[in-house]
């Protein structure tokens, strides 16, 4: 493909040298090359495709990096990282050693903020703008905030700080809920220049000056204000935070953007820019289906996306959704919760075949758990789908509101361990930590896809809160699938997988698979734990007796892991025991492929014979 303008761009600076009538042709270029990148590499696509005239709008409008975009998630960033001098680096993008889908401060000067939970960029983007105050700099922050980022509490707490602060800061709402639609026409497009412009403001302040000698007629002048507005615009909920409420204007429209982005980069005070985008901008097969297109494998790009035959692979994701459909028709009081991840958590099924009993609270995770627990005070058995890196969001609302109660929760924690190419930021690294040391708390970690669903229905039918935690995708080697009935397990037990001598190898979840290769060489014992908390104390005091060595092996940090509560056991025992405690180290690890991860870490089975092994020689 050519790419003539973007040819000439090697960083912003280079951009604001193009003249305003070649943006167009540069925007068409930019989404034609993001198209043919991630249908190599694969990545975000909807998102990036929706944003690519926003991102040449705001680059070529305010002095990056100087002014500083803080950018909300950061999924949609793909163009902004072409335009500040990586597009050679996009075709190692989520790669090992590549660059991040991501923003990373470490990565470029023009990722002001590391992002990739949702939610965070006003308040990052504020906390700049009162030290560009306090410093007396010149430079302007900008935060750029999507519709779903927006249904966060967060975002609703840092707006309600902005507005009392007197700090030069532009909030842009990149909403892509709908699609172009009527109001977005001529008459939008001229309330943002002129209600974004100089003369309007300055008259604005000036009546302002004049009336706060009347107090009561300056909150007059305002309702007023407000009430004209609010017949064109809706904004009156940001006017009341303190903003100046700009739109909806059309986000992929450069000649309404950069001139209201013009005028608001001379405005003083709290800003507010809401824009209208299409995900999928571009690429009609997107358009359609932007969730199927929202992150995407290796595809062919004139083709698209190809569905599956036989109802897709096994994964435990897959595991989940069916169990969850299952228990539904055996019991009416089951309740469905996602903050916001309904396909990724497996719930589809079950949304359209019980939508009464499904709620998606949007990124709502604090919302999503309190919810959980009231809906328990009153009987119901809630079921709380969300990912490992997502229940971090809200920790105290599964400690004091779930835990401390001892209430009937379920959660089905997905992408426990490694994920992949999405990196350091949604690695599900800590939560076996950082759920072992909550009393109530039942925290199982299954091996295999069969074993998922019956953990699941021993969770259900625990009296209090329990969790599954299971790894994106697949077990390793061969899936296992499970029986169709709804049978659990005995609480806190676990299993003999294969008996040896000398080493027992503990082995909580899909490593499992790993550790049993890994015996065949050494001629170990391997346990199967399940159970994190119960632990099985009965089979530690058996292994610990008949073994000289034990091995624990986890796919969660080292650091208050599985291997921690067998060390503390064996500690309350009394035993004197060698004990070599494998996991994820104490850092954060970057994207790449999971196995390759693995390997790279010491947790495969080759790498697992040869620390044993070593660790064995070091103690005898």
């Amino acid at each position: 493909m050519a790419f003539p303008l973007l040819d000439t761009i090697s960083d912003p600076a280079d951009l604001r040298q193009l003249p305003r009538e070649q943006l167009p042709a540069l925007a068409e270029e930019l989404r034609a090359f993001l198209l043919d990148s991630v249908a190599k590499t694969g990545g975000h696509l909807s998102s990036n495709l929706g944003t690519i005239e926003l991102t040449i709008a705001l680059h070529y409008v305010f002095a990056t990096p100087e002014d500083r975009l803080v950018w909300d998630v950061g999924h949609q960033t793909y163009a902004h990282k072409v335009l500040t001098g990586r597009r050679a680096g996009m075709a190692g993008l989520r790669t090992k050693a590549g660059i991040s889908g991501f923003p990373r401060r470490d990565e470029s000067a023009y990722d002001t903020f590391g992002v990739g939970h949702s939610s965070t960029s006003i308040s990052a983007a504020l906390g700049m703008a009162v030290a560009v105050r306090d410093k007396g700099e010149a430079r302007r922050v900008v935060a750029i905030i999507g519709d779903g980022a927006m249904s966060a509490g967060q975002a609703f707490e840092a707006l309600n700080n902005a507005g009392v602060i007197d700090a030069n800061l532009l909030v842009i709402l990149n909403d892509n809920d709908m699609s172009i639609s009527s109001p977005v026409g001529a008459l939008n497009k001229y309330l943002a220049r002129l209600l974004s412009g100089r003369t309007f403001n300055a008259a604005r302040r000036a009546g302002e000056k004049v009336l706060s000698m009347a107090p009561p007629l300056l909150q007059l002048a305002k309702r007023a204000e407000e009430h004209v507005k609010g017949m064109f615009v809706p904004g009156t909920l940001f006017e009341e935070l303190g903003f100046n409420y700009i739109g909806p204007i059309d986000g992929h429209d450069l000649d309404s953007l950069i001139p209201t982005l013009h005028n608001l980069r001379e405005l003083q005070g709290p800003q507010f820019l809401h824009v209208i985008t299409r995900k999928g901008q571009g690429y009609k097969l997107a358009e359609a289906d932007p969730v199927l297109y929202h992150g995407v494998a290796k595809f062919d790009a004139n083709n698209g996306i190809q569905s599956g035959k036989g109802g897709g692979k096994l994964s435990f994701t897959r595991i989940f959704g069916d169990w969850l459909c299952d228990m539904a028709a055996a019991d009416t009081r089951l309740v469905g919760i996602t903050p916001a991840m309904c396909e990724g958590s497996g719930m589809t099924r079950f949304a359209e075949s019980h939508p009464g009993r499904y709620h998606d609270v949007g990124i709502a995770e604090q919302h999503a758990l309190t919810f959980a627990a009231g809906l328990a005070c009153e009987g119901m058995k809630p079921v709380v789908a969300i990912y490992s890196t997502f229940l971090q969001r809200a920790y105290d609302q599964l400690i004091h509101d779930i835990a401390l109660q001892n209430l009937d929760v379920t959660f089905a924690i997905d992408r426990g361990g490694l994920v992949g190419a999405d990196g350091a930021t949604h690695q599900g690294a800590f939560d076996l930590s950082f759920l072992a040391c909550i009393p109530n708390l039942v925290v199982m970690a299954p091996a295999d896809e069969a074993e998922c669903r019956q953990m699941l229905t021993t969770a259900y039918q625990h009296p209090g809160p329990a969790a599954v935690r299971y790894p994106r995708g697949s077990s390793s080697g061969s899936a296992v699938p499970p029986a169709p009935t709804l049978d659990g397990l005995p609480l806190g037990k676990g299993e003999i997988r294969r008996r040896g001598s000398g080493v027992a190898i503990l082995a909580f979840g899909t490593l499992l698979t790993a550790a049993l290769e890994a015996a065949e060489s050494l001629d170990a014992t391997v346990a199967n734990m399940r159970f994190v908390k119960p632990l099985d104390l009965t089979l530690i005091r058996e292994l610990a007796e008949t073994h000289d060595l034990l091995v624990t092996v986890e796919e969660n940090t080292i650091i208050g892991g599985a291997g921690s509560e067998v060390a503390r056991a064996l500690e309350g025992m009394g035993f004197v025991k060698p004990l070599l405690r494998l996991g994820l180290p104490d850092s954060f690890i970057e994207h790449g492929e999971q196995g390759e991860m693995l390997a790279e870490l010491g947790l495969n089975s080759a790498a697992l014979i040869e620390r044993i092994k070593m660790f064995k020689q070091s103690v005898t």
